[in-house]
């Protein structure tokens, strides 16, 4: 399978070349020479050094050539791991990957309350340490964490209903803790790597992941580049008005999309407004009070239909938002409102069918992550793979 174009641009030939074979499996030197317009002396110096690494391999599939059938050279995703954690605001999440993108091994840590940040940490950093003692394949770590988060600083500027989260300094906290590089990444942004490097249906050089869980976020691909802003906090729709005179929102603004079609603000209104449709929805986490209310949406409920629908088409405005400000090619939608599945991506096509321009309408393909595991999870995996492609020299250490 043939992975779609890189969302990063590497710096180094060393670097283009892995990259090159990262995302087309089976090719042959040649291919690669004609394509990073280096010399087949240099391709093949660079590619004999990666072999004796163990990062290349010799396909068994071979690829065509003029001159008769050429050796394709793969990057052998099963030799080396990285690790992901996803950070949510009631969930932390680990997972070791091969670099292929493959989830090897799944670890859910307890609910993170805010007043438990410090032990959440603790606990995430010892996991960590002891994974990567245990396995020395393992080079990286990749950390997805809710924006908006100021890369810079390396704090979140905001984390809605979990305040003490905001003092916590993810880059003093983890970028010197473990004996390998862990790179740090805003969720939706890590979502949008995930499904550039991991989907080969996505067109990774003109991407938007739309992160639905108990935030709302998108990152953005624009020429196989992601979109960061001055501060990192670029792509935060989720903290765009929808209605000037709407609640008020944490971050200080009235009618902010979080507040209508977010996990948490879905949860809310279903034990508010719903309390007959998922009866212990109080007890139960954001996560499982909207999979058990898609669940009965799927199963033909009318109020519940009803209900997916409205979330649906707030939704829908934010895809409008997105076109409008950034006028990608596709679109993916993902985390936990995905559970909506066809029903939630129909209400969210009819509004982007009334509210968008004709041409821009016709050029958007929006879809429902495709992805095996969670988009952000295998989002942090991914921003650590990054890493590892794009410094070929940490394979040898």
């Amino acid at each position: 399978m043939t992975r779609r174009n890189s969302f990063s641009k590497p710096i180094t030939n060393p670097s283009r070349v892995i990259r090159f074979f990262y995302d087309h499996p089976s090719s042959s030197r040649a291919q690669a020479a004609r394509e990073l317009g280096l010399t087949p002396a240099a391709v093949t110096i660079i590619t004999s050094r990666l072999i004796k690494l163990g990062v290349l391999t010799e396909s068994s599939e071979a690829s065509a050539s003029k001159n008769g059938r050429a050796v394709g050279l793969s990057v052998d995703a099963t030799k080396y791991k990285v690790i992901g954690v996803k950070f949510a605001r009631s969930r932390i999440e680990l997972g070791v990957f091969d670099i292929g993108g493959n989830l090897q091994t799944h670890h859910v840590f307890p609910p993170a309350a805010d007043t438990e940040a410090t032990e959440s940490l603790h606990a995430v950093r010892e996991k960590v340490r002891a994974l990567i003692a245990e396995d020395h394949s393992i080079l990286s770590v990749g950390i997805a964490v809710p924006g908006p988060y100021l890369r810079n600083l390396g704090r979140l500027a905001i984390m809605t209903n979990m305040p003490a989260w905001r003092s916590i300094n993810f880059k003093d906290e983890f970028e010197t803790a473990f004996s390998v590089p862990t790179i740090i990444e805003q969720d939706a942004r890590a979502g949008a790597l995930a499904q550039s490097l991991f989907d080969p249906t996505s067109d990774s050089a003109s991407l938007a992941y739309y992160i639905l869980g108990e935030g709302i976020g998108v990152g953005i691909i624009e020429n196989g580049v992601l979109i960061n802003g001055q501060q990192g906090a670029a792509t935060e729709i989720g903290h765009i008005s929808i209605d000037v005179n709407g609640p008020t929102c944490e971050c200080g603004n009235h009618g902010c999309l979080e507040r209508y079609c977010s996990a948490i603000s879905i949860h809310r209104t279903l034990v508010a407004n719903y309390p007959h449709l998922v009866p212990n929805a109080a007890e139960l986490t954001h996560s499982e009070a909207v999979t058990q209310l898609c669940a009965l949406a799927d199963n033909g409920n009318p109020e519940a239909r009803g209900f997916v629908k409205e979330i649906g088409r707030y939704v829908g405005y934010g895809c409008v938002s997105i076109i409008n400000a950034y006028n990608p090619h596709h679109i993916i939608m993902g985390d936990i409102l995905a559970a909506g599945g066809q029903l939630l991506l129909d209400s969210v096509n009819a509004v982007v069918e009334e509210r968008v321009l004709p041409d821009l309408r016709k050029s958007t393909t929006i879809t429902l992550s495709q992805l095996p595991a969670d988009p952000i999870l295998s989002g942090a995996a991914a921003a650590a793979i990054d890493h590892l492609l794009r410094n070929p020299s940490e394979f040898g250490k």
